[in-house]
């Protein structure tokens, strides 16, 4: 097991692929969705390190990577995973996350554009109300007495099963809700971006396609016609909604690898 010390963090990490990190060949930081931990990974590494090295790490709380008193915050934890980036010499590396990872993703491209190469954010809002209002009455209802009922999880399986202290699970589940009520808007940090970014949803994801295109556009895209010569594009960035998804299925999806390997093998 390979721990890096961050930030007065043990961030767990794990290196996948044997390719010699270079400029032209960077290393690919994969960061996991909440709840979650290195090993949903899985199902894409054989594409994804397929002639590139790969690092999975666990975030704050998450798996091997015990909680330190602090908030859980997506901004924070983008600047754990450049400080990873640093700690490992990468240079400047690719970095793709899921979910609350890929907030964690948008914020390291966001905050450390000189440790990002290109970003992969997948499915993840810009904005809070981004989320259908369904899910955000399902989120609002996350405690750690929530901790209770979702036991009967796949989320608590793998926590109870990795952790350094599986009876810190109530207080995991207590500050991943404290994030999702705090409000966040990304909007002019994203208009701004320095980083080649892809962004990737499911067609039946929890959010709206309204919230999609919104997201495309911060980027310049889907605002006028690319032209004959594609001239029009908006920059190096891209946007890809996967048919046959779901926000709960996306992260394991081979159109998900094979979507982002060209993207980053561009």
């Amino acid at each position: 097991m390979s721990y890096a010390d961050v930030n007065g963090l043990s961030m767990y990490y794990e290196e996948h692929g044997d390719a010699e990190v270079t400029a032209d060949n960077p290393a690919l930081v994969l960061l996991h969705g909440g709840f979650q931990g290195t090993e949903n990974w899985a199902p894409l590494l054989p594409v994804l390190a397929a002639g590139r090295r790969v690092i999975t790490a666990d975030l704050q709380g998450h798996a091997r990577t015990a909680d330190v008193d602090r908030p859980i915050r997506v901004e924070t934890l983008g600047d754990d995973v450049a400080a990873l980036i640093k700690h490992l010499g990468l240079g400047r590396a690719d970095v793709m996350g899921y979910s609350f990872g890929g907030g964690v993703a948008l914020r390291c491209g966001i905050q450390h554009p000189d440790a990002v190469r290109k970003l992969v954010v997948v499915s993840f809002p810009f904005r809070l109300d981004g989320f259908y209002e369904d899910v955000r009455a399902q989120q609002r209802q996350m405690s750690p007495e929530a901790a209770a009922f979702m036991k009967e999880t796949p989320m608590w399986e793998l926590y109870e099963r990795t952790a350094p202290r599986p009876q810190d699970f109530p207080t995991l589940v207590g500050k991943m809700s404290d994030w999702l009520q705090t409000p966040f808007d990304y909007s002019e940090e994203i208009r701004g971006i320095q980083v080649p970014t892809q962004l990737v949803f499911a067609d039946a994801d929890m959010y709206s396609m309204q919230h999609v295109c919104d997201f495309w556009a911060l980027l310049g895209g889907g605002v006028r016609d690319a032209g004959w010569d594609g001239a029009g594009r908006p920059g190096a960035h891209q946007l890809a909604v996967l048919p046959g998804t779901t926000h709960y299925n996306i992260f394991m999806a081979p159109a998900l690898a094979a979507t982002a390997d060209a993207f980053l093998s561009a």
